[in-house]
């Protein structure tokens, strides 16, 4: 007879001795289980390595009355009934939560009314509100490694009453990338199979579509994302397309590796090849009109060129190098003859009095000051030698009398 309970559910353990994987939190856990009061706390990692088993064993140890409930389940009115009479409450994926709903937990947490053990898988610095943040001790989980993995998968088989070949726990553990759900639920599917089909070429080939999995919504979402813009950045190519690989095959919506690139294009590639930015775009224009999977083709073309491109950021650095200015020492007036005179007021207060129009000169150019008086002279710029940038800033540097040399100094 077949149990009513999924495997994943049934292997959960009930004694923190039990449970299998974050050996550098035991310590902390044990302390929280025989303290006198237990803290809030946030659980964050990524899918399946045990924030959920976690937050139950200590709930359960603290001995009060505790309630479990998934956050997308769960509206603020429902939420206000169901915590009557409860003193702990477990709620996964905290991060599925507005901010106005996570600001409903902060005069309970202050007041020591409720007890609040939450799990994440999304990064808490952009997913949980500051305030909130403030009141929840974090734990960081990592994925089960490949041990603790074949370990419980033999721990399940023992419950499903099969014999599982040590091969067979070992792709297992593989394909479900330190995911304890993942792993126990192919030890359930493995169990159902034909005994002639529990071998690990019949089980690869019965199982194509789990060898890649990427969690497009938790953190491995930004790290991948990450390592893509670094390795474009550092100009190397094999590495870019890796992770542009990973990005997609594992199910990333691809406009926002298109907005990645399109950053990339400006901020790394950038006056070194201006013509960088317009492939970009045109690969989220090709993207959005072919769609997926074809899509891959402009973005495979976009990360090569990129990563091939001789890099400058010098206008993403002189940017930065403006706005530091401006919190450092604020706004300075726009001078006279750079405003407007849009009324006869302004013409005698002299707004655009002795503006020199540059078409009036030849080249299009005359000298005259444009920063506010305090700032002038000041550079904010500072072009960079490669590819394209030295012609495209030749005329500004013979404008301005600027040789490489003050550029340095």
């Amino acid at each position: 007879m077949t149990p009513s309970r999924p495997l994943p559910e049934r292997m959960r353990p009930d004694d923190l001795a039990l449970f299998l994987g974050q050996p550098h939190l035991k310590e902390r856990l044990n302390s929280f289980m025989q303290a006198p009061r237990l803290p809030s706390l946030l659980f964050f990692g990524p899918p399946g390595c045990g924030k959920s088993t976690l937050a139950l064993l200590l709930a359960k140890s603290s001995g009060k009355p505790y309630l479990r409930l998934s956050a997308p389940e769960a509206g603020l009115q429902q939420l206000r009934r169901a915590l009557n009479g409860m003193e702990v409450l477990v709620l996964d994926e905290l991060h599925r939560f507005s901010k106005a709903q996570q600001d409903f937990f902060l005069p309970l947490i202050e007041s020591g009314e409720l007890t609040l053990l939450a799990t994440t898988t999304e990064n808490p610095s952009f997913s949980v509100t500051r305030q909130l943040l403030s009141r929840l001790h974090v734990l960081r989980l990592r994925a089960l490694g490949r041990t603790e993995l074949v370990t419980l998968a033999q721990r399940g088989a023992q419950d499903m009453h099969f014999a599982l070949p040590d091969a067979v726990a070992e792709l297992l553990a593989t394909v479900s990338h330190g995911d304890a759900r993942t792993l126990l639920n192919l030890v359930e599917y493995v169990a159902q199979l034909p005994k002639d089909c529990q071998t690990v070429e019949q089980i690869k080939a019965l199982l194509p579509e789990i060898l890649v999995r990427h969690d497009k919504d938790g953190d491995n979402h930004y790290e991948l994302a990450s390592a893509l813009i670094k390795s474009i950045r550092g100009s190397d190519v094999d590495a870019s397309l890796y992770y542009l690989a990973c990005l997609l095959e594992g199910g990333e919506d691809p406009r926002f590796i298109c907005r990645r690139l399109v950053l990339s294009a400006s901020e790394d590639v950038g006056l070194a090849d201006p013509s960088a930015l317009s492939l970009a775009v045109a690969c989220q224009q090709a993207v959005e009109f072919v769609g997926m999977p074809e899509g891959f083709i402009p973005l495979a073309e976009t990360v090569v060129y990129l990563a091939l491109s001789k890099k400058s950021n010098s206008s993403y650095a002189a940017y930065l190098n403006a706005a530091r200015e401006i919190k450092l020492n604020g706004f300075h007036p726009v001078p006279l003859h750079l405003r407007n005179p849009a009324t006869q007021l302004h013409k005698e207060w002299g707004y655009g009095k002795e503006y020199k129009y540059p078409h009036n000169y030849p080249e299009s150019w005359v000298e005259q000051s444009y920063l506010p008086k305090e700032l002038e002279g000041r550079r904010f710029y500072q072009p960079r030698d490669n590819g394209e940038e030295p012609r495209l800033s030749q005329w500004w540097r013979k404008l301005h009398k600027i040789k490489k040399t003050d550029e340095q100094a």
